[in-house]
């Protein structure tokens, strides 16, 4: 099981009120949402490995450079050595340090690597595992990994933490129209205001899925531009050839990565805290006792 840990911690903050604080008033709402969410997931799923993916780069130098307009709306501040700061909620932003240490008291394997998003690390364990693999996100640009034949799905949280989308093939051929691979071309095309993507003008989400079924893909599509007997309309087949430019860079920006030099760990799911007076003291300084005996509780066999 690989967790969108923002994704997720992002979802608990705005579904846990922001009353919930530590004893001396710091809102730790996302904090306590996040451990409940992951002992619920580890109680109904019973996982062998489970790891917290990151952002060690949310938006990397090697994408702004393909499409500069990438995330640029969500950027605070640009610096010049390290990531851009990401515009975050003031109450949000303090509350990462405390998930951090409390994944690691816990021994929850805790992964980033610097230069790429935490959908690349997840791109990237997909591609490796030998088994079943869950992805637990409130992303849909991960249902690009959805492959029934390796038994890759998503889990896509819809309300609260008991209510999961179940998104495998089936599912995404009655939404989109697409396969799992499908989903990364028509995201393209169809472009997401969300993370900064153009798109091809004119060309939406019905009209993407409709060219991928009859052309099969990006690279089928475009060929359709060039062969005067395809069924393209005239606007289409301009907007199309004029799209080339963003058409050659996009699927490297939109598409995870698989090879991200991943450093050594142990993904195996605890069944113990691997600190508990750590736990303990994580859980007294940021009043997060229920939380913390919840996921205890779901991590013992």
């Amino acid at each position: 099981m690989l967790l969108d840990t923002a994704s997720l911690y992002y979802r608990a903050y705005f579904g846990v009120p922001d009353s919930v604080k530590a004893p001396d008033g710091t809102p730790v709402n996302a904090v306590r949402g996040l451990l409940d969410f992951i002992g619920r997931l580890v109680q109904d799923h019973r996982p062998d490995d489970l790891v917290a993916c990151m952002d060690a780069d949310w938006r990397p130098h090697w994408r702004v450079e393909l499409i500069p307009s990438y995330k640029a709306h969500r950027v605070a501040q640009e610096t010049e050595t390290g990531p851009d700061v990401e515009e975050t909620p003031d109450t949000l932003a303090p509350q990462v340090p405390i998930i951090e240490a409390a994944l690691d008291a816990f021994g929850i394997a805790r992964v980033g690597v610097a230069g790429y998003e935490a959908d690349d690390v997840i791109g990237t364990l997909t591609a490796r595992a030998t088994g079943p693999v869950d992805i637990v996100t409130g992303d849909r640009d991960l249902y690009q990994l959805v492959d029934d034949a390796r038994q890759r799905r998503v889990l896509y949280p819809l309300k609260g933490v008991g209510s999961l989308q179940v998104t495998d093939e089936a599912w995404l051929r009655e939404k989109y129209g697409v396969d799992g691979p499908g989903y990364a071309d028509l995201a393209l095309l169809r472009g997401d205001p969300s993370d900064g993507l153009p798109g091809v003008p004119g060309i939406g989400e019905k009209t993407a899925a409709k060219l991928l079924d009859a052309y099969g893909d990006l690279a089928g599509i475009l060929a359709a531009v060039g062969d005067p007997k395809s069924k393209l309309t005239p606007t289409q087949r301009r907007r199309l050839d004029e799209s080339r430019p963003y058409l050659a860079v996009a699927p490297k920006v939109v598409k995870v990565a698989s090879d991200v030099p991943l450093p050594a760990f142990d993904p195996a799911l605890p069944h113990l805290a691997a600190q508990p007076e750590l736990v303990d003291a994580l859980a007294h300084r940021w009043g997060l006792g229920g939380a913390v005996f919840r996921l205890s509780s779901a991590l013992r066999p």
